[in-house]
């Protein structure tokens, strides 16, 4: 596997995760995405569409193209640590300067490690062994957190799946990834025509929901995020959308258990929102 930017890789990445899992007692909350040069790629752009899934993500060597940056979003709760030579003649250290100020500039937390050495044979493009003890120290020291209180997701048109206790399923006119983002991309995908959910539990039975270009979205419920035997309320847009009882359904946490197949992300509940227009 070559290009691992593309649709078909992330499917192999998620479905090697599965048959891993099946076969081997994993701990959910230990699974960690890593590539080197264009698998640092690949670590990025699924790890940030399938954010939730990992305890964190370790790419080397790499970079992302700009219409991919504002899916850096989607890393709020999992953490980050980059690998990248200064003196690197493949892929210029300036694509990993780049992620580490767009992470400064979201304020999220990241480690970025930059050496100077070089190959023999591979120059500056290289992993080099002196980094692997921190490496593997920052691993050792990582836990997902499977329910987080607070949520970013970004989402492009081919990328409607849950993601954690949240799903975009309507918007406006966003882009949408062709299989290969690198050689095709629409207008909208130049023009990073996104759609975005932020979501907090911010008090008891309190979600606050922001949206941009968001029509309809799913609150995936569990007794984590509230307390099923009070009234829950949903602000969206600093409107309240719903304000009620929410009933969990065995129906619902079956469902919702075969589609993920995660021990740790189970939800008896959910809730469809529809968005209202905002008036400018």
């Amino acid at each position: 596997m070559g290009a691992w930017f593309t649709r078909g890789a992330e499917e192999l990445v998620l479905a090697t995760i599965r048959s891993v899992q099946r076969r081997y007692h994993i701990d959910p909350d230990r699974i960690f995405l890593t590539g080197m040069s264009n698998g640092g790629i690949g670590a990025w752009v699924i790890g940030m569409h399938q954010a939730p899934l990992f305890a964190g993500i370790a790419p080397m060597a790499s970079g992302l193209d700009e219409v991919l940056m504002p899916f850096l979003a989607n890393l709020r709760t999992t953490p980050v640590y980059m690998i990248h030579g200064a003196k690197d003649q493949v892929m210029p250290v300036e694509l990993s300067r780049t992620i580490a100020r767009e992470l400064d500039a979201i304020g999220y937390a990241y480690v970025y490690r930059e050496h100077q050495r070089e190959h023999p044979m591979a120059g500056g493009h290289y992993f080099p062994r002196e980094e692997l003890p921190d490496l593997v120290a920052w691993f050792n020291a990582q836990r997902r957190n499977p329910v987080p209180t607070t949520v970013t997701v970004v989402r492009e048109a081919s990328h409607f799946q849950p993601f954690g206790w949240m799903r975009i399923d309507a918007t406006d006119a966003i882009a949408a990834f062709s299989e290969d983002l690198v050689s095709k991309r629409d207008e909208l995908t130049r023009k990073k025509r996104y759609a975005r959910l932020d979501a907090s539990v911010v008090a008891p039975n309190r979600i606050e929901v922001e949206t941009g270009l968001v029509q309809r979205y799913t609150l995936f419920l569990n007794g984590q995020l509230v307390d099923f035997s009070k009234p829950v309320t949903i602000v969206t847009n600093k409107q309240v959308s719903f304000e009620g009882m929410v009933a969990p359904t065995v129906e619902t946490l079956l469902r919702q258990a075969r589609l993920r197949q995660d021990a740790r992300q189970l939800f008896p509940a959910q809730l469809s929102i529809q968005v209202l227009k905002q008036v400018p």
